[in-house]
């Protein structure tokens, strides 16, 4: 059985649809008892429902009991994610979320990964769009070049209408220090100032400006490649309009100082006032292309790169494949898991086709930056 917490957000919705029409054995769970009951009515075929509070130990013991596999959707998780965690470790059931906070990855690995192993629990997080294309393509790149000696990720997502959820989660992501990257085999701090970069993603998008990014593949990837330094950027068109990007260089470091103080506050209570999340023709329209590119120990180039569609769409068929996936024993490995080291990568990627998803390896342009 699965039981999916965080159903009634923007995404758990989304995940409720592909739990019916995967015609799976699955539990609704999160904290409102009348919107889970209006979800299990409009969207759930009549599911079983599960009130549980991250603040309550018992009712997440409860809502855990009989499952195989959790699927977390509620976020932002660096705030409500752990006690998820804990309570899917101490249960003994498998896990799986759409986080895209690389704080709260690295928690989930350092502090719950090594019990999840003694126990044979497998805990995958960054099982969405976040970061499902960039860790399986990161290790389709690295496939028979290991060592590798470096690896960058390169970002590019166009029109991307962000849910609340994924606002909330991305001011925890731009708080000043709070990022790092796997730089000569251990974990630092992402570099701070003025960064002066551009990146060559595959046509017809061309060279475009791009800036350090908190993503979770430096945590991830090591996990399952051979590999001294691994980092991620991101094109600046995915922060700042088209007229801005000549001084996104400039611009980051400025933007960046605007997450102390009191005004993510602010920013926090102006989120609660927007819609919840893009409408569907809108999701549906958004186009992404994720790079992993780098060179092996003796200089030599390698590079592939994966892009699609829909990215909220795409991270609720990737939370469910995956668990499926991890419920009929499917998957290799436990402990804390990026999807490439729990799955086949071009499996994982073949089963998101559906938006779009298509992928290639070739050799690198030039420079890695």
């Amino acid at each position: 059985m699965i039981v999916l917490y965080g159903a009634t957000g923007y995404t758990g919705r989304l995940v409720t649809r592909e739990l019916v029409e995967a015609g799976a054995d699955f539990v609704l769970g999160g904290r409102n008892a009348q919107k889970l009951a209006a979800l299990s009515r409009d969207l759930g075929q009549g599911a079983p429902t599960r009130v549980a509070s991250v603040d309550d130990d018992g009712s997440l013991r409860a809502l855990l009991d009989g499952a195989d596999v959790l699927i977390n959707c509620a976020g932002p998780f660096t705030f409500a994610g752990e006690p998820v965690v804990r309570a899917a470790v101490d249960a003994g059931v498998h896990y799986v979320d759409s986080t895209g906070e690389q704080t709260f990855i690295r928690m989930v690995f350092e502090r719950y990964g090594p019990e999840a192993e003694r126990k044979g629990v497998a805990l995958i997080p960054a099982c969405g769009f976040d970061y499902v294309p960039g860790d399986c393509i990161a290790r389709i790149a690295a496939r028979g070049h290991e060592p590798l000696d470096e690896l960058v990720l390169a970002y590019w997502v166009k029109d991307l209408g962000m849910t609340r959820g994924t606002m909330r989660s991305a001011i925890e992501m731009l708080r000043p220090g709070s990022g790092v990257e796997y730089r000569d085999g251990e974990l630092r701090p992402l570099p701070s100032g003025v960064f002066r970069a551009s990146f060559e993603f595959p046509p017809p998008i061309g060279r475009e400006p791009v800036g350090p990014y908190p993503a979770g593949e430096p945590i991830t990837v090591p996990g399952h490649t051979a590999v001294r330094t691994v980092r991620a950027v991101i094109s600046a068109r995915a922060a700042f309009p088209e007229q801005l990007l000549p001084l996104a260089a400039y611009l980051v470091p400025i933007s960046a100082r605007l997450f102390t103080g009191p005004v993510p506050d602010l920013i926090g209570r102006a989120i609660d006032r927007l819609p919840e999340g893009p409408p569907e023709d809108e999701r549906r329209a958004v186009e992404w292309a994720i790079v992993a590119q780098g060179r092996d120990s003796q200089g030599i180039g390698v590079r592939a790169a994966v892009r699609g569609k829909d990215v909220y769409g795409l991270t609720a068929r990737a939370l469910l494949w995956a668990a499926r996936q991890v419920e009929a024993g499917d998957h290799q490995g436990a402990g804390a898991l990026g999807p490439a080291a729990a799955f086949d990568p071009e499996e994982m990627l073949e089963a998101l086709s559906d938006f779009g998803v298509r992928w290639v390896v070739d050799a690198p342009p030039g420079p890695v930056l």
